[in-house]
This record gives C-alpha cells, structure tokens and sequence, in this order.
C-alpha cells in the first residue's frame, strides 16, 4: 500500500507547480506549494514536511543554496532536487548536501510517484529502526539475581497465552519493563503496545482517554479523539497503577472487559476492540477491596495471574550490572566518556537502601556521571550523589518503601548540581573548556547545563 505524506513543492513555475501538486492529491498526498527559496524556508520552520521536492534553477536563492539552508536549520525531512538543466556536477553537489534523490525534467507522473514513495520508505525504515535501537535499549531488562531468573521464567510462560496478568511491585521497580516483555513474547507483538497511568491522568479526562471521544462531545472537543483501546486493537493496553481508577471508571472497564466493546463519549453505537488487558499497581488490591475502593468484581477480572516484582534492596546482585548498564546507556545517550566504578563505589552503591528503586539508581547514576571528572567513580562521588542518612530516614518515616518525593528529591539534585557547577566555574575562572573538561563533560553539554539550572554565565562573571 502506498504511503500517504504531505509534500512541500518548491518551484518558480506555476504550471508545475499546478501539476505537481494535482499529481500528487490525485495520488492520495497532500501538498503545498511555493514558488520561492526564502519562503520555503520560513514554511519548513513552521512546520514539519514528510518530503520536499525542490527544483535547482530558481532566481534569487537557487534550490542547491536552499538545500544548505535546509541542513544549516536542522530539517530532517527528505529532499528531492530536479532541474530542466541537470548537470552531473549539480548531481553531485545535491547528494552530497543530502538529497535524497536528483529527478531531471520533464518528469513523468509515474517515475515522480515511484521515487516520492521509495524516498519515504526509506526515510520511515531509517526511522523504525533508530526507534527500535533506543526502544531495545531503553526497554532492556537487566538481571542477575535468582529472584529475577524465576520471575522472568514465569514471563516467559504466561506471556505466549491470553492471560490477563496483574503485576505488582513498589514504585520503581520496573513493572512497565514486563509488561513490554509480556507483550513482545507474546502472540501480539505485531500489534501496538499502549500504556496508560490511571493515576497520571484527571478523573475526568479518563474516560475519553480510554475510550475517545466524538467531536463536540464536551466543552473543547474540537475533533474525535482516538481512545487507548481502540489505539490498542489487536495488541496490548498497559494500565498502571490500576488501583488508583475511580470506582465509576472501574465500573464501565468491567463492562468492556465482559464484551469486548467500548463506546466513544458522546457517540451513539459499540465499537468492537480485540485487545489483551495487563495492569500494574503498587497498591495493596485486596485491602481496597475490603475497604470499598476497589471493585471486587474487576479484581476477580484482571487477578488472573500475579507477577511481583522484588524491590531493588532484596536483589542486590542485580545493582552491580544495572550500574554498569545505566553508565554505558548513558554515556552513550549524552556523548560523555565511558567510566567504570571502583569496587568501593560499587560496594557503597550495594549498601544503599534504594527505596525509590531501580528507578532511583538509575537518577543516582546520572548524578554521579555528570559530576564527576575522573575516569573511575571512586566511593566519595558515590557517597555525595546519594541522599543524606536524614533524608532517607524521613523518606522511611513516611512508608517504609516509598521513594523520596519526585519532586522533592528533584529539587534537591537541581540544588546541588547547580552548586557543583558554579564552584568549579569558579575554580577555572569561568574557563567554559577547562570547566568542561574538570567535570567530564562536552562544552555544549555544560552550556546547556547552566542554561537549565538558570545559571546566567554573563552574571556571575559581572558579580564577582
């Protein structure tokens, strides 16, 4: 099936312009038109294209000056160049500045549809398959304790069947991760994973993000809005943190569990959905049944089979390899240099609580990289990266596992990066490269460091 796209022609001519954009409606596209180089440009900042076709000879800007305005602006879409006055040299010169394809003129309708669409394929394969490197990476599940081999066994098991699946575990610890794994194991991989936080979302607004809605439906409406079931037809819908639904939610969840149908807010017929139910929750589901916040009748419908997710402080074996694992993902991700740990470091990480999980060893990591310099990550940058005994004491003090507050543990890192940071541009007298290279960092990095802790570099320069 051909792939639908939206098409920005850029061409002095108004007849091709006029058959261009007429081949392409004709062909299921959409295009707009424009006649020349400056007003591209301003049309390209505005919005993203899926493709642009370009002719070469234009007055004013040419479209080989365009192509480099293109680059020097960061457009990512793909360009087509096409001239009546093709020279191998102009060729050249347009591959080499990134395009796509060089078509010459006249150009007939079929070889313009045929290389439109083989420029999107390719693009779109590009794209899945850098998605699907920061997808493997990011949802990659690293063990090496006993307690995880046997609960991946039971993934393994129950993720080729229908079986609806609850998993449990503290703030943290990972249970999107397996429900990922259930479903890419499963019989539905081919299909969409959806996720949803109940409690992410206003109660509400809950209804027509599970079920969608019609267009003037409500106040704001302003279109139909596909629900998350729908979205999940044929895969897999994850809702986390099932227990914190409002009770009239669980009651219309139910019904489509039973049937097999939703009904969008404000539409008027059943819409059939065939998708596989997995749910998470740190909540205790039987003491909410037995105080009334929790329907019964739902519990006894997604409760079908269990999977419970130790907290990090009872799998110790798995901090060394998840540490490793982070400082490589992140290193990567951020362009910093490799560092390894020290067996100190590593101890230390070891006899830390972690009560805000894998989660918050990850953030732990981070902080650590970020700050400090060396090569190795000695015991006392792990020791200043991780909260104060008084911290984690008050954090207890409010329920054994809960994790500090988002954001009272992000404003705490906030504070003491910025602190780190304005003590070593002091250090190097405001040396942007020296700083950098003390604190293991690109320049660009450290730029955009201070730029997102407000550390306005022309005023602490003036102020000291």
């Amino acid at each position: 099936m051909a792939l639908k796209a939206h098409i920005l022609v850029v061409d002095d001519d108004a007849n091709t312009l006029a058959s261009l954009s007429r081949a392409f409606r004709l062909a299921g596209h959409e295009a707009t038109v424009c006649d020349n180089a400056a007003r591209a440009l301003d049309l390209v900042k505005a919005e993203r294209f899926d493709l642009i076709l370009s002719d070469v000879v234009m007055p004013g800007k040419d479209g080989i000056a365009l192509l480099e305005d293109f680059r020097k602006n960061g457009v990512t879409s793909p360009v087509v160049m096409m001239s009546g006055q093709a020279t191998i040299e102009m060729a050249v010169r347009s591959t080499r500045l990134g395009a796509n394809d060089f078509l010459e003129k006249p150009i007939s309708t079929e070889k313009l549809l045929w290389t439109v669409e083989n420029a999107l394929r390719i693009t779109r394969l590009e794209e899945e398959n850098r998605d699907l490197k920061r997808r493997l990476g990011r949802h990659q599940i690293v063990w090496a304790s006993p307690a995880m081999r046997e609960l991946l066994a039971h993934v393994e098991q129950v993720a080729a069947t229908e079986t609806r699946v609850c998993i449990r575990g503290e703030t943290g610890t990972g249970k999107e991760l397996i429900a990922r794994a259930l479903h890419e194991k499963g019989p539905r991989r081919e299909g969409s994973f959806i996720s949803l936080n109940c409690a992410a979302i206003p109660a509400e607004l809950l209804e027509s993000e599970l079920f969608g809605h019609e267009k003037g439906s409500f106040t704001g409406a302003a279109g139909r809005h596909i629900g998350k079931f729908e979205q999940a037809h044929r895969g897999t819908l994850f809702l986390d943190e099932i227990g914190d639904m409002p009770l009239t939610m669980q009651a219309k969840l139910l019904r489509v569990l039973e049937e097999g149908e939703i009904e969008r807010v404000g539409g008027d017929k059943p819409i059939a959905v065939d998708v596989r139910i997995i749910v998470a929750t740190h909540r205790n589901l039987e003491e909410q049944v037995r105080e009334g916040t929790f329907r019964e009748d739902l519990y006894h419908r997604i409760y079908v089979f269990p999977i419970m997710l130790p907290p990090l402080r009872e799998r110790r074996e798995d901090i060394d390899i998840l540490a490793q694992h982070f400082a490589r993902q992140l290193a990567e991700q951020n362009g910093w240099k490799p560092k390894s740990f020290s067996r100190d470091a590593m101890e230390e990480l070891k006899g830390y609580s972690w009560p805000g999980n894998v989660r918050e060893l990850r953030n732990v990591i981070e902080r650590i990289l970020l700050l400090n310099p060396g090569d190795v990550v000695e015991a006392a940058a792990v020791q200043r990266a991780l909260p104060q005994p008084a911290q984690t004491a008050s954090a207890h003090s409010n329920g054994s596992s809960a994790a500090l507050g988002d954001g009272a543990l992000a404003a705490r890192v906030e504070a003491f990066e910025r602190e780190t940071l304005l003590a070593e541009l002091k250090r190097n007298h405001h040396h942007m490269t020296n700083t950098a290279k003390a604190l293991g960092l690109e320049r660009s990095h450290l730029y955009k460091k201070c730029q997102q802790l407000g550390i306005d570099l022309r005023v602490i320069r003036h102020s000291e």
